[in-house]
């Protein structure tokens, strides 16, 4: 199966015999894997089994089961006569028309409509035996919910892949601009010194070399190698064969966090511009990987 997936999908089974199943399976995202099975009380014993098959195709996700038996589940109904009940049921009819001295006996039409003269239960069944169509119908709706999700996913996939381009081209565009943005940044600060230090007697070798330090403040290119890398593995992380949404979702936290330091760093109006346009690329992932197993 190809990765990523998508935590969306919806599968449906149906397995046909002398007992008939329907399986069908839901999903959506969710932070952590949450199941939630609905399946009738009887067959309850098979929900751990059904758990096995589910967390084998999914990691995280909310996802949904629909355990359905066909119409002929109701042959194992029984029905039973209650005798005990009924003669005292009879036997009460029978004092009351004694002492009220009334001309007609009590009459199976009257006992039977007493709640539990006839009782219904059902034949407990062999799991064992009822499993393998369970099994077939619940891979058939796994196997259609995963082909949807690895199409989906391979749609997320190509999405992110052009963003995250789009998002290297503005970080190369402020990487080939730092050296104009550090000669900018010194220049401006010798124009602030030379007003505030006029008529001050200050060694120019010392001005000099507290220009420089300041402009080095304004150095971004620790941030720009640090997200040159955050890139390589975003995009390492997407050809990846497993889960790896948790991760992507960390790693734009630091993308976020070295946009940050960046734009904190200068107050270059140009690359501020494009410090913005990084945090909005950076959101527009993040949209879009939360829906990646």
């Amino acid at each position: 199966m190809k990765r990523p997936l998508s935590m969306t999908g919806y599968g449906r089974g149906e397995v046909a015999g002398t007992r008939s199943w329907t399986v069908e399976v839901r999903s959506v995202n969710h932070k952590f894997l949450d199941l939630s099975i609905k399946i009738p009380r009887k067959y309850l014993g098979l929900e751990e089994r059904i758990k096995k098959e589910i967390t084998a195709h999914y990691s995280r996700g909310h996802v949904d089961v629909y355990l359905n038996p066909g119409a002929e589940a109701g042959d194992t109904i029984r029905l039973a006569a209650n005798l005990p009940l009924a003669r005292d049921y009879y036997q009460c009819l029978e004092a009351i028309r004694q002492d009220l001295s009334l001309p007609d006996p009590p009459t199976l039409a009257m006992i039977q409509n007493y709640k539990e003269v006839i009782v219904s239960h059902e034949e407990e069944e062999d799991l064992d035996a009822v499993w393998p169509q369970v099994f077939e119908a619940l891979s058939q709706a796994l196997n259609m919910a995963q082909d949807m999700r690895a199409q989906e996913g391979a749609a997320l996939k190509a999405e992110l892949g052009q963003r995250l381009q789009e998002f290297a081209k503005t970080v190369e565009t402020i990487a080939q601009d730092v050296p104009e943005i550090v000669q900018r940044r010194t220049e401006k600060l010798k124009e602030r010194l030379a007003i505030l230090l006029q008529g001050v007697d200050l060694d120019p070798l010392r001005l000099a070399q507290e220009v420089a330090m300041m402009a080095d403040k304004g150095d971004v290119t620790e941030e720009v190698v640090r997200l040159r890398s955050h890139i390589s593995q975003f995009s390492g992380f997407l050809a990846a064969d497993e889960p790896v949404g948790r991760r992507l979702d960390f790693l734009l936290q630091e993308f976020l966090r070295e946009i940050n330091t960046l734009a904190s760093k200068i107050s270059d109006a140009p690359t501020a511009h494009l410090t913005v346009e990084l945090k909005t690329e950076v959101e527009k992932l993040r949209e879009q990987i939360q829906n990646i197993e």
